[in-house]
């Protein structure tokens, strides 16, 4: 049995069997609006990642040249690795120049998640500090 149109006159005839031809179209614009949906939450996750990176480096590196500053050599590398964990894949470069400890912390930003190995970003955070007096 085929379905029915609405009968009648004037704008409320016009409206509803305009509905009726419509059936389904909010449907298929959401799945046609998915994957533009998806794409926006993954690109600003990986903002916040980036963001977060950034944070982490520059704390480390801050942490790292207080602690060369103070204590010299390898203190700096073992006080930037404390509070970053091992999926980050930190590396430190500390040493004195004249009266001043440098230090700089890379670090490699995972694209999307850690284990999905889509590839990374690599993240630099860089401090420097006043030696200590002997």
């Amino acid at each position: 049995m085929p379905a029915r149109r609405p009968v009648g006159r004037g704008r409320v005839a016009r409206v509803a069997r305009g509905a009726w031809r419509d059936r389904g179209q909010v449907a298929v614009e959401f799945v046609g609006m998915v994957p533009l949906i998806l794409l926006l939450v993954a690109a600003v996750w990986e903002c916040v990642l980036i963001g977060y990176a950034f944070s982490l480096a520059g704390n480390a590196a801050d942490e790292a040249a207080r602690a060369g500053a103070v204590h010299g050599g390898g203190a700096c590398e073992t006080a930037a690795g404390k509070h970053i964990g091992g999926a980050w894949g930190m590396t430190a470069a500390c040493g004195a120049s004249g009266d001043v400890y440098k230090a700089r912390v890379t670090l490699k930003i995972p694209v999307l998640y850690p284990g999905l190995n889509f590839g990374e970003i690599t993240g630099t955070g860089g401090a420097a500090m006043e030696k200590e007096a002997d």
